[in-house]
């Protein structure tokens, strides 16, 4: 692992770091957008450009490319301060980020074509399998399909979708029999979004949008093979730690930041009404309540239990890497059982807070309701469902947990 040199301590202070700093300072920014993101289900064009300036769309673009090569704790903490800003904001920065790593694998004509200019990229779509059927021509392909969750398609500048290649009528297959995806990536121009895919109880400004593409030429340097098919290390042309990671340190963990934000956030609305709220037929503040004030301290000390676990998790995969070692099953099953414990942790606090803000809390305009609907809309992904907790069972119990932790 010689090209891990140049960034191997982790930062001692996070909250400390520029990027850092930048997303705290710009919460209230987010807020005064909160309105028109709710009723335009995207991020408005004036914030999209504050977050393009603060450099939030380069944070794990390599430096090589203008990139800010953010170390996970450091990406993990911008998402959820953007996310106490707007859960929309945090996760379409969340998404944004890893679909970055995933094209980072692209051949190296296709990395300058989309990377090329300095690093700020914005790219929407899905990396999960299936969506879209192609059929191979000179330097190419033609392809057409139908992908969900299209989070952030309205302000992206490319999109990212999965696909099976068409040969004589039937997909290509790999060696073994088993089904084979590609990746593609195309131009936001070339993408249809499909009105009214989007019609949710939360996170309503990610936009995440049903696409489409019709008969679209899809050119050989956009393609990659989709993970989990043996290929030589595509990471090894990026140093550094970041790029050395395994996935486990950014796929969970970037949605478990998105809901830890909103959960803080939601905690910050309680706090805020209980200072001045008076409830109906009582003659104290909400905050004179010793209830309440258990659910304030219970709910806090729950969220943090369940980031510390993370941050920790993260810490010890970069600094086994930085060693010069690989991590081990162990460590990455771990890892992925953290971003689900604080998911779930962050719940708690929420369903705690949101209970005890009485009849406020049901109120569609309250902060309190709109935290509560997008935590539970970023509950409901994959990536933080419970069902990670019986495959870290099976690691630690010595089981095949099957392909999902290599």
């Amino acid at each position: 692992m010689d090209n891990l040199a140049e960034d191997t301590r982790l930062p001692a202070d996070i909250d400390a770091q520029p990027v850092v700093r930048a997303a705290a300072a710009l919460r209230p920014v987010i807020r005064g957008f909160q309105e028109e993101i709710e009723r335009e289900q995207r991020l408005p064009r004036a914030l999209v450009e504050q977050l393009l300036a603060a450099g939030f769309y380069r944070l794990v673009i390599p430096r090589a490319l203008g990139g800010l090569q953010a170390d996970p704790l450091t990406y993990t903490r911008v998402v959820e301060l953007l996310a106490e800003g707007a859960g929309s904001v945090g996760w379409n920065l969340a998404n944004n980020s890893i679909g970055q790593l995933v094209t980072l694998g692209l051949p190296d004509d296709g990395v300058q074509e989309i990377y090329g200019h300095g690093g700020d990229t914005i790219l929407a779509g899905t990396a999960v399998q299936g969506g879209g059927q192609a059929t191979p021509v000179a330097g190419g392909y033609r392809i057409s399909g139908r992908w969900t969750f299209g989070s952030g398609c309205q302000e992206s500048n490319w999109m990212l979708g999965s696909f099976q290649i068409i040969e004589g009528g039937q997909p290509r297959r790999r060696p073994d029999g088993g089904s084979l995806y590609w990746r593609g990536v195309f131009p936001r121009a070339e993408a249809e979004i499909v009105p009214g895919s989007w019609d949710v109880a939360g996170l309503r400004g990610t936009g995440s949008f049903d696409w489409t593409v019709d008969d679209v030429f899809l050119p050989e340097r956009r393609t990659m093979v989709h993970a989990g098919v043996p290929l030589d290390n595509q990471w090894e042309r990026w140093p550094g730690i970041t790029y050395a990671l395994p996935a486990q340190a950014w796929v969970g963990p970037h949605h478990s930041a998105v809901i830890t934000g909103i959960a803080r956030a939601g905690i910050d609305a309680l706090i805020d009404l209980a200072g001045g709220k008076t409830p109906r037929g009582r003659t104290g503040l909400l905050c004179d309540n010793p209830q309440v004030q258990d659910a304030v301290g219970r709910a806090d000390a729950i969220l943090n239990a369940g980031r510390i676990y993370r941050s920790a998790m993260l810490a010890e995969m970069w600094n086994t890497v930085a060693s010069g070692e690989k991590t081990t099953l162990e460590q990455r099953a771990r890892c992925r059982l953290a971003a689900v414990y604080a998911a779930d942790s962050a719940r708690e606090a929420m369903d705690l807070v949101y209970r005890h803000g009485g009849s406020t809390s049901f109120k569609r305009a309250s902060r309190l309701a709109e935290c509560w609907r997008d935590l539970h809309v970023v509950g409901q992904t994959v990536t933080i469902a419970p069902e990670w907790y019986p495959i870290g069972g099976r690691v630690l119990l010595g089981i095949d947990p099957g392909s999902r932790l290599r």
